[in-house]
């Protein structure tokens, strides 16, 4: 069984993927369903205004702490190549660090910034709306479901 330290920073991995897999959830079963039925000018004004609130502390923390985290735990698993729950332990890091990091980096942040430079009451943002929230909230399900798969991933590893 995993512990001391290992056991501690597995812990937190779960407690931040899973933390993570929640705010990406709620965008995807509510939030951006709420923002789509608002007109096109006051969603996309709606959705610009999140785009820089969500750079606080408060989320950035729990988003690039999991992902540094899970790294280490990537980093430390291949060094001490642990009895067991080294297989759940690679792949609870590989979910995170692909599926919900390099997601939003590859898929999300460049429709935030497509967003980001249109005037909200433009034909342009209100043309290109609908395909921000489906592309958008297809791409959330992903990061959404490897959040959640690899908090789940590190409490195997811990059982």
């Amino acid at each position: 069984m995993i512990d001391g330290p290992y056991f501690v920073l597995t812990l937190l991995g779960v407690l931040g993927c899973g933390l993570v897999a929640g705010v990406f959830y709620g965008f995807s079963t509510f939030v951006m369903r709420a923002l789509a039925e608002l007109p096109p000018a006051q969603g996309v004004a709606a959705m610009k205004s999140i785009n820089v609130v969500v750079l606080r502390p408060a989320f950035m923390l729990a988003f690039i702490g999991s992902a540094l985290l899970c790294g280490v735990l990537a980093v430390v698993t291949f060094v001490l190549w642990p009895d067991e729950g080294t297989v759940e332990l690679l792949l609870g890091s590989a979910l995170y660090l692909f599926g919900c990091f390099g997601v939003t980096i590859a898929a999300n942040v460049p429709r935030n910034d497509a967003l980001a430079k249109m005037d909200p009451g433009s034909q342009e943002a209100a043309a290109y709306w609908p395909t921000y929230v489906r592309e958008w909230t297809v791409w959330n399900h992903v990061r959404t479901f490897a959040a959640a798969a690899a908090s789940i991933s590190y409490v195997l590893a811990l059982a």
